[in-house]
């Protein structure tokens, strides 16, 4: 049995997962719970959050964000590559600024306009 706080709503819930039987979940407060728990210790995902370089605008910086969820286990190497990454002014919110991050078929895309 592991337990796992899950966070796809506010409550927080503290799940209780038991791997011997079939990743049954106790402890949810609503049914996203129920396909968190498991997802968590099987294939945990996540979306990447971070800020790249941008030249030519009133920041240093553009938010950035990637578009779906990408394996948890992915997250140091599409940090990497974004760390490398300069983008040119002028970006539009919801510009991709990287398509196929690390070959992971999730694109990254800009959360403000610069």
């Amino acid at each position: 049995m592991t337990e796992v706080i899950c966070t796809c709503c506010p409550q927080g819930c503290h799940l209780q997962v038991d791997e011997q039987n079939g990743y049954a979940v106790t402890g949810n407060g609503c049914k996203r719970g129920a396909v968190y728990g498991p997802q968590e210790l099987q294939h945990p995902v996540r979306i990447v959050t971070t800020t790249v370089a941008i030249v030519g605008a009133a920041h240093p910086t553009l938010p950035v964000k990637t578009a779906a969820e990408v394996p948890k286990e992915r997250m140091a190497d599409i940090v990497a590559a974004l760390r490398t990454l300069r983008v040119t002014s002028p970006v539009h919110m919801g510009d991709v600024v990287l398509a196929n991050v690390c070959d992971t078929g999730v694109d990254v895309v800009a959360t403000r306009s610069l």
